[in-house]
């Protein structure tokens, strides 16, 4: 699963600053944080400029405010570090449970016409990192060793990066550790890491296969198939939960993450939680428009269960993991084989694991990028009727993106489509990328928590490769 606090708003002019705290600059954002701690959301939408409130209407404003809140509590403290492009004023930000920047910007009448939220990183001296990656026996160009440093050297002491390169269907793996500022080689392709929200393609994989069997049809409502009534009589189909447009939520509401141990955010929330959820509170919102929720698929990983009166796990060795020569993936951390490497925080120290409980479907995975690299060489078997499923379009996200049955369909990457999902725990990311025309692919698998400010250098690493891999 991810959860990055990242939001960036339009803005619509370009201010000429000095490093100095602007007085309009500190009144503005004494004000916003004044009101958020309140949980007055309204205070701070009324305090945006006209194109602010144009590019995000009261409701989006409210649920991005309350999502920060339910993952960094309120703000306790507040630094002025300098102004960025030109226009944002941009403060240190000490919230409850985490450390961000905040950025706003104000126009003449004082008014915010820009606010930009992510997570706040130290200066990482990476001169001073050794670069010990070889690349003999060919398993990687002086290039990709180039590209893997720079993305990498930023990464705390003792964190792991696992690759899969799949090269015309041909897999080498390459594995990296950073320990005392070394970057060196290990053998981790057997190594078990979360692989996150790539859960999903797996869910979904699973519904291509009940589909593919008859057992249901995509476009059928879950409702017909669940003992629980949901709220307000709701029709949820299938192929809504699968590619994100159902409208439910990121989370259930009854998922508190204020009250939870942030360390294992899920564990608690079971069977009983989610059917209270379902009949009681249960709400769409912009149904039939992408929302990306793991509410949506943790529902259809339930559905199935129910319907085939399986276990998650049960379901996937089955249906998945025994028919593609996955042998160290489990959704059960009790039934890992092998070497599990330990999930990092931000300083690089160790962190439990995260349970999914009910909302598996939409995260709860183990595996290793051996497994991995099975499951993706499989998708160019075009005979395979499920796996081909899964990859069909069903809904246009906007011009540079589509998505199939949990798969992104990336258009802008490349002449050909890309296939990619990404993944985020507290201790892990991941990235997977496939190109069926080729036969290219990259699969990483790291313990960089979802949280680090540079985990976005995981999806950046994965697509940097794929070009590698066109070039030659």
């Amino acid at each position: 699963m991810k959860y990055i606090i990242v939001i960036a708003l339009t803005f619509v002019v370009f201010l000429s600053f000095g490093q100095t705290e602007k007085a309009g600059d500190k009144n503005a954002t004494e004000k916003f944080v004044e009101n958020y701690n309140n949980d007055d959301y309204v205070g701070i939408f009324l305090m945006f400029a006209e194109v602010m409130k144009d590019a995000l209407p009261i409701d989006k404003t409210t649920d991005f405010l309350k999502g920060l809140k339910s993952q960094a509590g309120n703000i306790t403290n507040l630094e002025f570090i300098k102004y960025e492009n030109g226009t944002y004023a941009s403060y240190k930000t000490i919230f409850e449970r985490a450390v961000l920047i905040l950025n706003i910007s104000i126009d003449d009448n004082s008014k915010i016409n820009g606010l930009f939220v992510k997570p706040f990183a130290e200066e990482v001296n990476t001169k001073n990192v050794v670069n010990n990656l070889s690349v003999k026996d060919r398993l990687i160009t002086q290039e990709q060793s180039k590209i893997i440093l720079g993305n990498t050297s930023v990464f705390p002491n003792n964190s792991q990066i696992s690759i899969a390169i799949i090269n015309n269907g041909k897999v080498s793996y390459y594995g990296i550790i950073k320990e005392g500022d070394t970057i060196s080689t290990i053998d981790n392709q057997k190594s078990v890491f979360e692989i996150g929200s790539i859960s999903k393609i797996f869910t979904s994989t699973l519904l291509a296969s009940f589909v593919i069997d008859g057992n249901i049809k995509l476009n059928e409502t879950i409702n017909d198939y669940l003992k629980t009534p949901l709220n307000n009589s709701t029709e949820i189909t299938f192929v809504s939960l699968a590619n994100h447009t159902s409208g439910l939520p990121r989370l259930p509401a009854n998922l508190d993450l204020t009250k939870v141990n942030p360390k294992n955010p899920y564990k608690e929330y079971k069977e009983k939680e989610l059917k209270e959820y379902l009949t009681k509170q249960l709400e769409v919102s912009n149904s039939g428009e992408y929302q990306y929720s793991n509410l949506g698929t943790g529902l259809l990983g339930y559905t199935l269960c129910k319907i085939n009166n399986d276990a998650y796990e049960d379901l996937l060795q089955k249906k998945v993991f025994s028919k593609y020569d996955m042998q160290n993936s489990t959704a059960e951390i009790d039934k890992i084989k092998g070497n599990l490497v330990k999930g990092l925080n931000n300083e690089g120290k160790k962190v439990p694991n995260w349970e999914l409980s009910i909302l598996a479907g939409a995260g709860g995975i183990f595996s290793t990028v051996e497994d991995l690299s099975h499951f993706a060489v499989s998708q160019f078997d075009y005979s395979n009727k499920e796996l081909k499923l899964t990859r069909e379009k069903t809904f246009e996200i906007n011009d540079n993106m589509d998505i199939g049955l949990g798969w992104h369909i990336l258009k802008s990457q490349s002449d050909n489509l890309w296939y990619w999902h990404n993944g985020g725990t507290g201790g892990y990311s991941s990235s997977m990328v496939i190109d069926e025309n080729s036969k290219n692919g990259i699969i990483i698998l790291s313990n960089v928590s979802a949280f680090n400010p540079n985990m976005g250098n995981i999806d950046k690493l994965s697509f940097e490769l794929m070009k590698t891999l066109e070039e030659e």
